[in-house]
């Protein structure tokens, strides 16, 4: 006699409880078998398409500007694809006048506007190249992908426009004329062109990937942020500078002095007063009736400073299992009759001696007037809206680490000991190292957003500057650089993995400890500048190792030679770029000065890869194996068909 469903059900194992369940709830998208069958065919067919692109980039540091063309160019993709398109018919100039097009086209167009070249003839030829442009980025892709990547207004249009053959094209010739004559004479070609260079540029580039450092040092990052918060397809490895912010919307004290204190040493408290909209006026009061005018050191950094290494001494105090922590609490170290500080066995110099509001008997205690101070901070960075919306986009679509198609991904380090083997980490009373210490430094960071207790903010602080924290990896002399003038107190011992990472063996065992082998797999950091000025390349260990500071930050284009490195990996080669300085938007439009890039190829694939090769392939095929098995429930009876 054959079973009926509810008797399947009730016979069922604990394993086919749950498949089954999870079946059920797989129907309700699905609801048909004719449904579920229609999707696996699209996903077998999605499987032979090439890869798309993943774009790489790093330590972006507030520097908009450069960023916003970086991601303009695709890091060099459009300028290639627009060459191999067009180079029978473009020269350089015209080829160059088609790219600023795509790069700025509202701004391009009004700057051409003024000098008279804009006209009918100018708008048909120029929106013929664009939708051809855009019909050749557009291969890798679906037609429901790049349907659903056009603006909802223009999607019928420029659907029409795209998906044609080249015999349907020579046929519908006066057809496709006839619509783009419709466009300039209804008004539409400006924003038409603008939606054809987001398309473009939304399909040059299939993924980003931010391998950390947002924030610091530039005066934009909330730009940086709003841009990557509406990119479609974006994920994010935490660095250093941005735990830093996180941790301050988290509301750690230490945190939120830390962040305060880079902006004043980089002049850039605009990113705090006019970014978010957190006033520092009760700050800049109370450092102005505390500490003396005319010092080397300002009152406002001198505050801030003061209140830093209190909270920080607080800190470390709660935690005397990390390590080095005792050799960071150094305000009970001042003589200041001598005006020196003992570090280690040495009486270094100090730059001043006026500490109005430490107390020798307790110098790590707040004063009234810093508590005031600090609380009124605390309450501004919860309570700033933007902050609180990019803080929590960062830990939707971010991660200490990130494992893809054979590359893993982290801002840092790994803690290694001198040996080359993981270092071993107090965290909350359990010794971590490798990848459970980094599994450990994620959960403790979203347990800070989401629980805000006193140990994980503390362990924010630790993941921003802490000696064996992956996100930083050195000693960091904060205090030294503030009060001591002696460089040579300045000096930050940082972790063997940055030596011994230029050994392919260590960054092998790395790669297997994140459950990576194999002789394409590698591991792509950020955070250190690659000072191409002294012979360093951003290649490391045999090709095991990338790293792909961006360099956006010009403070450092002197010491580094360059503005930086991205890395591109396509369905023919994995390419890294080095790049010049930016110039400026202004030289983009007037002179079409793109950011230079010189291409390294550091593999050439011996054929295009596709879907079915990368993680994504995996995650498809395994959604095929559980959409077979709903279509077998379907034909079995075990769940019932829905009209």
């Amino acid at each position: 006699m054959t079973q009926g469903p509810q008797q399947q059900a009730q016979d069922a194992t604990p394993d086919t409880v749950s498949q089954l369940r999870y079946l059920r709830l797989l129907s309700q998208r699905f609801p048909s078998r004719r449904a579920a069958m229609s999707e696996i065919i699209n996903l077998r067919a999605i499987l032979t398409l090439p890869r798309g692109t993943d774009h790489f980039i790093s330590d972006i540091h507030g520097e908009y500007e450069a960023f916003e063309h970086i991601l303009n160019n695709c890091s060099g993709v459009i300028r290639e694809q627009i060459r191999v398109i067009f180079s029978p018919e473009l020269d350089a100039h015209e080829q160059a006048e088609l790219r600023t097009l795509v790069y700025y086209p509202r701004e391009k167009i009004e700057r051409l506007r003024g000098e008279g070249v804009v006209n009918e003839a100018w708008y048909l030829q120029n929106l013929y190249r664009m939708v051809r442009l855009a019909r050749w980025v557009a291969g890798k892709y679906t037609r429901s992908k790049v349907r659903k990547s056009m603006p909802p207004e223009y999607a019928y249009i420029m659907d029409e426009l795209m998906h044609a053959t080249r015999d349907e094209e020579k046929v519908r010739h006066a057809y496709h004329r006839s619509i783009l004559e419709s466009v300039v004479a209804a008004g539409a070609a400006d924003d038409f062109i603008v939606a054809l260079a987001g398309l473009i540029k939304r399909l040059a580039v299939d993924r980003l990937h931010v391998v950390g450092d947002v924030f610091d040092r530039g005066e934009h990052a909330d730009k940086v942020m709003h841009v990557i918060e509406h990119h479609p397809s974006v994920d994010v490895q935490w660095g250093n500078h941005d735990i830093a912010w996180m941790g301050a919307a988290c509301g750690s004290a230490a945190c939120i002095c830390s962040v305060v204190r880079t902006c004043v040493r980089y002049g850039t408290l605009s990113s705090i007063e006019s970014g978010y909209g957190i006033s520092l006026r009760e700050l800049a009061l109370f450092a102005n009736r505390t500490y003396r005018a005319g010092d080397v050191i300002s009152p406002f950094q001198k505050a801030i400073d003061v209140m830093l290494f209190k909270v920080e001494g607080q800190t470390y105090r709660r935690h005397p299992d990390w390590r080095r922590a005792s050799e960071r609490l150094l305000l009970d170290k001042l003589d200041l009759a001598r005006g020196t500080v003992r570090i280690g066995n040495r009486d270094w110099p100090l730059k001043t001696c006026d500490f109005p509001t430490i107390d020798p008997e307790d110098p790590y205690r707040l004063s009234p007037g810093e508590k005031d101070v600090l609380q009124g901070l605390q309450a501004a960075f919860r309570d700033a809206d933007r902050l609180r919306r990019h803080v929590a986009f960062l830990y939707e679509r971010g991660s200490i680490y990130r494992v893809c198609d054979g590359n893993l991904l982290f801002h840092g380090c790994i803690p290694l000991a001198s040996d080359g083997s993981f270092c071993s980490v107090s965290c909350e009373g359990t010794w971590r190292r490798g990848r459970d210490y980094l599994d450990f430094c994620d959960s403790v960071a979203r347990r800070a957003w989401t629980r805000g207790d006193q140990s994980a903010l503390d362990w924010m602080y630790y993941l921003w500057c802490g000696a064996h924290s992956p996100l930083s990896g050195r000693v960091v002399k904060t205090f030294e650089r503030a009060f001591v003038s002696d460089r040579a107190a300045w000096e930050e011992p940082r972790d063997p993995y940055y030596d011994l990472t230029d050994r392919e063996d260590v960054c092998v065992r790395i790669l297997e400890e994140f459950g990576l082998d194999g002789p394409e797999c590698r591991i792509i950091n950020g955070h250190t500048p690659v000072r191409t000025v002294r012979g360093e390349s951003p290649v490391r260990a045999n090709g095991r190792k990338l790293v792909i500071d961006g360099g956006f930050c010009r403070a450092y284009h002197d010491k580094t030679g360059i503005a930086g490195y991205t890395l591109v990996s396509g369905s023919h080669d994995l390419r890294i770029k080095a790049h010049r300085p930016f110039l400026g938007i202004d030289a983009a439009l007037d002179d079409n000065a793109d950011i230079m890039s010189e291409s390294d190829v550091l593999r050439r694939y011996d054929h295009q890869v596709l879907v079915r090769e990368t993680d994504r392939g995996a995650e498809l095929r395994a959604q095929i194996q559980d959409l077979d098995a709903l279509v077998r429930a379907y034909q079995d009876g075990t769940i019932p068909e829905r009209a």
